[in-house]
């Protein structure tokens, strides 16, 4: 008896191959999962390297400006001046005059020597207020050329008759750097001029002569009359001061003011100096023109100039 093969074992190949074959059942695909959120990250227990300022660089410091300081512009200085004008003042009727007689006439003689005094403050960067003074007086005689009424008093052609006049300058001024800026080492100095001045004039006239005549009764009559102006103006100006050494120096200052039919005013002096030790000598000349106002009754007008001296003494 033989032994039967297996059914499979009979099945030829392609039989296998021709068999129909039962799809794979394919499992179902898991459900998209969803982010989990990260757990809060905790610090670690090593601190992290600090990481270095970066230090700003800051620009070098300007170089610091050299401001030199020459004789006289600080401390104070105390002075006096001296000087001989020369020139002409005139009185005559204003506007408000009441009469039509002239009254011009010219202060005779020749001037006295002008003593003034000056004291000056440095107000620092090189500005400086100065307060000055001077005075001048004439006297003369001279003969009235016609009739003249002068300050109330008449007197007729042909008198002699004696002046006397004080012409009077108070100054207080402000000296104010104005180039160069800044000064550093430099010589040069352009000061701009901030003043008030007070200006006045005192005369006294006479016909002594007539005076001193007694009338057909014995009796004396007095000739004589007094007059005075004043007035107090501005003035702007500029100043011009060069040192050319620490012992030299040169100094030109011009100032002035003008009202149209009221007073005017020009005043202007040049001078060298040299200085030793606190005291300095100056020479040189000045200019000084004026006019009261017109619109008064009577009013004074003038122009002198001439050679002026001068000693101060500094505080530096």
């Amino acid at each position: 008896m033989s032994a039967q093969a297996p059914p499979d074992a009979a099945a030829t190949p392609a039989d296998q191959q021709s068999a129909p074959q039962a799809p794979a059942q394919q499992a179902p695909a898991p459900p998209p999962q969803q982010p989990q959120p990260q757990p809060p990250q905790q610090p670690s227990a090593e601190t992290p390297p600090q990481l270095e300022t970066q230090r700003l660089k800051l620009p070098p410091p300007p170089p610091k400006v050299v401001d030199v300081r020459l004789p006289g512009e600080a401390g104070y200085y105390v002075g006096i001046t001296g000087w001989l004008p020369i020139g002409q003042i005139f009185t005559d009727k204003g506007h408000a005059a009441s009469f039509t007689d002239p009254s011009k006439l010219q202060l005779a003689g020749k001037a006295q020597a002008s003593p003034g005094v000056e004291i000056g403050i440095a107000a620092g960067l090189h500005n400086s207020i100065r307060v000055s003074y001077f005075s001048t007086k004439r006297s003369g005689t001279t003969t009235a050329a016609n009739e003249m009424v002068i300050f109330s008093q008449t007197y007729a052609q042909g008198d002699q008759l004696s002046t006397n006049g004080k012409l009077t300058d108070y100054k207080l001024s402000y000296e104010y750097l104005s180039w160069p800026y800044p000064v550093e080492a430099r010589h040069f100095r352009l000061k701009t001029l901030y003043q008030v001045q007070y200006i006045s004039v005192k005369t006294t006239f006479d016909a002594p002569v007539r005076s001193a005549t007694p009338d057909s009764a014995g009796n004396f009559t007095s000739f004589s009359a007094l007059g005075s102006k004043g007035y107090i103006t501005p003035a702007l100006g500029l100043g011009f001061h060069e040192y050319a050494t620490r012992s030299f120096r040169l100094e030109a200052n011009v100032s002035g003011f003008m009202l149209p039919h009221r007073w005017q005013l020009l005043d202007s002096d040049a001078t060298i100096a040299y200085r030793a030790g606190h005291l300095e000598l100056r020479a040189g000349a000045k200019a000084f023109l004026f006019r009261t106002s017109p619109k008064s009754d009577y009013f004074f007008r003038g122009t002198v100039g001439g050679v002026m001296v001068g000693l101060r003494w500094y505080s530096d």
